[in-house]
């Protein structure tokens, strides 16, 4: 679908319901309750699972042109990587972020400002990358910055371990949601990741982020605006559920949902310990991958 629109944030800025959503996030924080863990724990003086404290940590941020094709378009996704993580994978490709916690503490007002370089950059996006347990910070630095002029679209890049109550905060405010789908059995998920409900938290967390944007929606340059793009990475010996997780997403959602089916897995990190993911995918592996989407109804982009 090709359309042109307005950033959906401007909306709720306009109607000043924007600056109601940054009270409402923060609330979500008090007693942090911003992730499906429910660590409940008071950020300013414990941290919860993620490790993540009242402050924003930004590890790197600027144009990238490794993410899908309708984000990249000419000058490039405008991402923003956050420190730290809500999930523990064990073959994390990015652990000294997510694990390690480099980066930098960062205000609302710095982060906005980064947000406008990137538009100033030219990016077709703001892309925010692990950003679940920083949405507070993030929401209030949407809200400074739109009333600076930030009018691109934000995307929403996360693994998909989401609660219900923050997506309802976002909504309105992410223009494009992009969950990395990672597992569609809890015992998998429990041991690779740390998180023994995500088959069933991912999917309401994807219903719910479809009823927001709905499917994919590019302007007349190809390049995205609104809508879901799914992520989906092939593990070894079909550990991630590839095929139940392609027919939920063609009959749940809808059959032309953007689909990323990824062959990039590598061992990294602590895969090695794991007899099952301590190898890279075969070729096989992928194509089989690619054929339940087939399969499923989906064209998945390769």
């Amino acid at each position: 679908m090709k359309c042109q629109k307005e950033a959906s944030y401007r909306l709720l800025l306009d109607k000043g319901e924007l600056e109601e959503r940054v009270q409402q996030a923060y609330n979500l924080m008090k007693s942090c309750q911003l992730c499906p863990h429910l660590c409940r724990v008071n950020r300013d003086e414990k941290k919860g699972l993620c490790r993540a404290g009242t402050t924003a940590l930004v590890s790197s941020y600027g144009p990238h042109f490794g993410e899908e094709i309708p984000l990249v378009g000419i000058n490039g996704s405008g991402t923003i990587f956050f420190a730290f993580c809500n999930m523990k994978c064990v073959f994390c490709q990015n652990y000294e972020i997510s694990w390690g916690g480099e980066g930098e503490t960062v205000s609302p007002q710095r982060l906005a400002e980064i947000m406008l370089y990137l538009q100033r950059r030219g990016c077709h996006n703001v892309n925010l990358v692990t950003p679940t347990h920083f949405v507070p910070q993030i929401v209030e630095a949407v809200f400074i910055a739109a009333k600076m002029g930030l009018n691109v679209p934000l995307v929403y890049n996360c693994g998909g371990y989401e609660r219900m109550e923050t997506l309802k905060v976002l909504d309105k405010i992410i223009d494009i949601y992009m969950p990395d789908v990672k597992y569609n059995d809890s015992e998998i998920a429990k041991l690779l990741s740390g998180v023994t409900d995500y088959p069933e938290v991912i999917k309401l967390a994807l219903k719910e982020m479809h009823r927001q944007v709905g499917d994919l929606q590019l302007d007349h340059r190809g390049i995205a605006v609104k809508g879901l793009i799914v992520r989906h990475l092939v593990l070894p010996r079909g550990l991630a559920g590839t095929k139940d997780i392609m027919k939920f997403i063609a009959e749940e959602l809808s059959p032309k949902t953007f689909v990323n089916i990824m062959n990039q897995y590598r061992p990294r990190y602590k895969a090695f310990e794991h007899e099952d993911i301590n190898r890279p995918i075969t070729t096989k592996e992928f194509q089989e991958a690619l054929k339940f989407a087939e399969a499923a109804g989906l064209m998945p982009d390769e």
